[in-house]
């Protein structure tokens, strides 16, 4: 004899509504993952180096925006020093604008690592 336990509509009814709170809950995360990344899409961070004498701005995070350069550092006796801090402002602005970028993804994953999100 094989006993067969049925559900009964009230625990079907459960979890259907279940089912559309999730549901409801990932679109609502969805569209805020969306706003976030269009913020980020024209966000600019700022970076300097050697005392603020070399200036980058990224947007979007990955497009350099503009470098200014003080003009009593340039040298040309000396160019791989201005060439070293040209790049160590760029590297520090990408890298603030990624940590700006995993800040604001964090808010909404509630700092959950969600593959291809970024």
């Amino acid at each position: 004899m094989v006993l067969k336990r049925e559900t009964a509509p009230r625990d079907q009814d459960s979890i259907s509504m279940m089912n559309k709170n999730m549901l409801k809950q990932a679109q609502q995360m969805q569209a805020r993952l969306g706003a976030v990344q269009e913020e980020l899409a024209v966000a600019r961070t700022e970076a300097t180096a050697g005392g603020g004498v070399i200036k980058v701005t990224v947007i979007g995070g990955s497009t350099v925006e503009s470098i200014t350069i003080d003009p009593e550092v340039v040298d040309p006796e000396d160019v791989e020093m201005l060439q070293d801090l040209i790049l160590a402002a760029i590297n520090e602005a990408m890298d603030s604008a990624q940590k700006l970028a995993a800040d604001k993804m964090g808010e909404i994953t509630g700092g959950m690592n969600i593959p291809g999100l970024m």
